[in-house]
């Protein structure tokens, strides 16, 4: 059964999820096309595209540090165990 202090964890995941959803998503247009979402919203290193960068880096640290938390959170057994169950 989920408490209370799960739920509010789930809200930092989701928060973690959404950065690093951003952060793929720039990656990849970097990556494709040379093009920095970020950079062209807010400005070259501006402020508030230092922030979002921030963000994104810390988010990774979090769900790297945290993942077998968020698993039990969200009720997930992961990729790598059924996967390795799975016949081919």
């Amino acid at each position: 059964m989920p408490t209370k202090d799960d739920n509010y964890m789930k809200s930092f995941d989701l928060i973690a999820a959404t950065f690093l959803f951003v952060g793929g998503l720039n990656w990849g247009l970097i990556g494709l096309f040379g093009f920095d979402l970020i950079a062209w919203l807010f400005g070259e290193m501006s402020m508030i595209s230092r922030i979002i960068y921030v963000h994104v880096g810390i988010s990774a640290i979090y769900d790297a540090a945290m993942w077998k938390a968020i698993q039990r959170r969200w009720g997930c057994s992961g990729f790598w165990r059924n996967a390795e169950s799975q016949p081919i």
